[in-house]
Parts: C-alpha cells; sequence; structure tokens
C-alpha cells in the first residue's frame, strides 16, 4: 500500500496494525488526530482485512447446498466416500456381467509350438478352453446404393408416375439410419455436432457436413410433430407427473426448458416463459393425477388433483439457512422440522406399507405439520418457513395418501440432465427453429428409452412406414418385462 508524502512510521505501524487486525483503542485515537488521507487509509485497511476473514469463513462453511456440483470448483470438493464392501452383486444374487453373444462369426485356434519358458517340446493334452471377444471392425464402410426409378405413364390420370423409394427421405442423400443415429448422438446423448461429424468421418467412413445435419433433423422433427403431440397427450394422462425447469437459451436470450416427465413418457418445451403462460402451453385443461413439483410458485395457479412437493427441496432449505443462521430458536425449528420430515419418509419406507394399513400414523404427521405451521416465531427464517408450510400443507405428505406417489422430486432432475449436459456443450439454440426442434427430439428419443425400444431402430421402421404411406405409425408403447 502506497503512503502520502511525509506520513512517517507510526502512521505505517497504525496501517499495518488495522491491516492484521492488531490496533489498539491508542493506535486508533492516534490515528485519528492524524490527517483525512492516514484515517481513510486505515478504514481501507480495515475493510481488507473484514473481507478477508469472510471470505476464509466462507470456504470454511462449504458452499451453499443449493449449488449444482459442476459450479463448485474441484478443489474445494471433500473426497469422495470409498466404497464399503466388494463390487458387484450381493452374495446369492445373480451376476450382472454382460451377456454372452447370440451368434459367433469366427473362430480361431490358438496353440503353442513349443514352451514359452525353455523352448522345449509340449505334450499334447485335451483341455481346451474358450473365450468370446467382441470387437468392431477395423474397417466399417458405408453402404451405397443407386437407386434405379422407372417412371412409366398411367393413361387414366394422364400423368407419369414413378415409386417411392422408402429408404430416405425427398431429395436426401443419406438414409434414414444415418439420419437416425447423428439425430440421437445429438439430441438423446448431449454430442456435439462437431464431435459427430467426427465421428461419422473418422470412424464409419461417412463425410457430413454440420449444415446438412441440422437442414436434415429439423426435416426429421417436422415429420415426428404427430409423436411430438401424442407424447404431450400421454403425459397429461399420467397417474403422475413430474414437473421441473431449467435455464435456457435461444439466440442469446433467456428462454426456459420445462420438463414434464412420467415413468414412461418424457416431454420437454422451450419457451420464453418461466410461469403460467408457459404451463398453460402444455396443461391444456384440468390434470387429474398427481404433479411432483418443488415450491415454484407459478405451479400453484395449476387445476391438479394433487400436489407433492419435493421434500428434498425441503431439507436442502434447512442446511441452506444452517449456514448463516444459528439462533436457538431456527435451530428448535429446524430439528422439528427435520424431524418430522424424516419420521414421514420412514413411515414410507417400511416394507409393509400402503396407505390404508398406516392412515392413523399419516394423519398424526399431519396434525404435527399443522401444529408446526402455525405457530409463531421470532426468528425471521422460522417465520418464513412456517408461512410455507401453511401455504403448501397439503402437499407435504401426499405421497402417504398414494403408494406410486414419492416424496421428492428427482425421476424429472434425471430426466432434464442430458438437456443439462447438451446445454454445457452446445450452449442451447441459435433459432427458434433450432429450439422447436431440440424440443420434438428430445421427447421423442427420451420416451422411445423411458419405453424399452432401440431408438434407431423404432426410428428407422417409423421413417420407412412414413415414406412409404405419408403418416407416421403409432407412437410405441412401453415394452413388457418378462417375469422371472
Amino acid at each position: 500500500m502506497d503512503f502520502p508524502h511525509g506520513t512517517d512510521a507510526e502512521a505505517q505501524d497504525i496501517i499495518s496494525a488495522a491491516l492484521h487486525g492488531r490496533l489498539t483503542p491508542e493506535q486508533a485515537k492516534r490515528a485519528a488526530r492524524f490527517d483525512l488521507v492516514l484515517g481513510a487509509f486505515a478504514w481501507i485497511a480495515m475493510a481488507q482485512r473484514i473481507a478477508t476473514l469472510e471470505a476464509s469463513l466462507a470456504g470454511a462453511k462449504g458452499p451453499d447446498p443449493a449449488t449444482p456440483s459442476g459450479q463448485i470448483p474441484v478443489y474445494t470438493k471433500p473426497p469422495a466416500r470409498k466404497r464399503k464392501g466388494k463390487p458387484g452383486a450381493k452374495p446369492g444374487h445373480p451376476g450382472h456381467c454382460r451377456p454372452s453373444p447370440v451368434q459367433i462369426d469366427r473362430h480361431e485356434e490358438h496353440r503353442l509350438a513349443v514352451c514359452p519358458d525353455c523352448g522345449g517340446p509340449l505334450q499334447r493334452c485335451q483341455r481346451p478352453r474358450t473365450r468370446i471377444i467382441v470387437d468392431i471392425p477395423e474397417a466399417i464402410r458405408p453402404e451405397a446404393t443407386e437407386h434405379t426409378i422407372h417412371r412409366d405413364y398411367c393413361p387414366g390420370c394422364r400423368k407419369h408416375v414413378e415409386p417411392v423409394v422408402p429408404d430416405a427421405l425427398p431429395q436426401a442423400t443419406i438414409g434414414h439410419r444415418a439420419v437416425a443415429l447423428t439425430a440421437w448422438l445429438h439430441y438423446g446423448l448431449g454430442v456435439t455436432i462437431d464431435q459427430i461429424v467426427d465421428i461419422m468421418g473418422c470412424h464409419l467412413q461417412t463425410r457430413l457436413s454440420p449444415g446438412g445435419m441440422v437442414a436434415i433433423w429439423q426435416r426429421l422433427a417436422h415429420i415426428l410433430e404427430a409423436w411430438y403431440q401424442q407424447i404431450a397427450a400421454d403425459a397429461r394422462e399420467s397417474a403422475v407427473l413430474h414437473a421441473d425447469e431449467t435455464g435456457w437459451r435461444v439466440q442469446g436470450t433467456t428462454h426456459w426448458l420445462w420438463c414434464f416427465t412420467s415413468q414412461k413418457t418424457c416431454f420437454y418445451l422451450v419457451d420464453r416463459s418461466r410461469g403460467s403462460p408457459a404451463l398453460q402451453k402444455f396443461f391444456l385443461e384440468a390434470f387429474d393425477g398427481v404433479l411432483v413439483r418443488d415450491f415454484w410458485a407459478p405451479y400453484d395457479s395449476l387445476a391438479v388433483g394433487d400436489h407433492q412437493c419435493c421434500l428434498v427441496h425441503l431439507l436442502r432449505e434447512l442446511e441452506k439457512v444452517d449456514q448463516t443462521n444459528q439462533a436457538v430458536a431456527w435451530q428448535a425449528f429446524a430439528k422439528k422440522l427435520r424431524r418430522l420430515l424424516r419420521d414421514g419418509i420412514r413411515l414410507r419406507k417400511r416394507p409393509d406399507f400402503t396407505p390404508d394399513a398406516y392412515r392413523a400414523r399419516s394423519q398424526r404427521l399431519d396434525c404435527r405439520l399443522i401444529e408446526l405451521a402455525e405457530g409463531t416465531y421470532d426468528d425471521g427464517d422460522a417465520q418464513r418457513l412456517a408461512n410455507r408450510l401453511s401455504k403448501y400443507r397439503d402437499s407435504i405428505f401426499t405421497f402417504l395418501d398414494y403408494e406410486d406417489v414419492p416424496f421428492e422430486n428427482n425421476h424429472a432432475e434425471r430426466q432434464i440432465r442430458p438437456a443439462v449436459v447438451l446445454r454445457k456443450n452446445s450452449q442451447s439454440n441459435r433459432s427458434e427453429r433450432g429450439a422447436a426442434t431440440q424440443s420434438v427430439l428430445m421427447s421423442v428419443y427420451r420416451t422411445l428409452k423411458l419405453r424399452g425400444h432401440d431408438p434407431l431402430g423404432v426410428m428407422v421402421e417409423a421413417l420407412r412406414g412414413y415414406m412409404q404411406t405419408g403418416e407416421l405409425p403409432p407412437l410405441p408403447g412401453a415394452v413388457a418385462v418378462a417375469e422371472g
């Protein structure tokens, strides 16, 4: 720190003491008798000291519990917990290794001529063993097919007619499988466009341009619009629907990506609004099921059968306040609320739980919740959360009234995570049409995945049927899982 001309050693001692937190009352009185410039330097030094202490205190407390893991520096994260026990299935349970291939394409024999250690002759034995290795062929070549299309004249219609080529979209130079694969890599797995160009060109020997892929994806999204609307209808008819939203960018402007998902359906919507206008675009009428959501206020305006607010968000809010509020009143309130929520979660996790069997216990939990919500608290944070409990008192323990309703919104967060990865890799969308393509293709691919289908096979067959009939086949339902 540079001092003004004429500042003596005593003044420098005062500044140093203020900077290191050792300023005595006598030094403060002497600093007050100096000129205003020295007083300003002393105040600046103390402000720097306070800022340094606050920064170190914040680092000791750790990051905000609500901060996403990707925004936390790696060097501030605690070491990962070591796995307890050996990896794999528990003793007595079947393993989860990769199944053996159904067909063996090639056989090779391996036998030594001499001993590898001493070079001596070997006595032949009949003790062979087999080992199956699955690998990708070294040279994967695209298949180029030349289609000769015969055009004939129809005297009845008085025009020339020709057959439809079902293997590609009109005027497209790449087939359905290449289109479906590239779209799945981008919208289903979050691979960037440049990476897809490298994968197709280096590994699959198929040269594609970024602009050509984007154009064919937009055509694909237009064709799949009927499936997109069917997915929305299926989601609205679900008994349990999860909802979540995250930030998005369209041509540099802030938008929001909405996710409405059930166990077999996933619908995405990119919209400029984060409030009721976006929700009204999806909920065309009253929803009779249970909506699992967070405490975002626009959800309150929906006509819904029942709401279930995510208890994980509420518990995380308690952890967040604990870092800044050590008041006795707050600690007492937080302890009661944690115990209440955890009692409800433990009740639901009982192996023999059914809503009817534990109706009395559920009612006692509701009474405890009402008592906690209607209380008056001197602590501001306690009163704020009490008001929230009072507002959402009918949406806290809904999961105790239905066997298939969870107490958290993890399913929606898991379904929206692929979009977050894609946003981080590709920086969202550059146009409204790109956002619409994003919504359609992500919804289709995620829904097919949830329903247990091979996205590539289903997409290729659907496009072939569309080229032959002009209409998409029905959206595939969930694959039945064989018992036993």
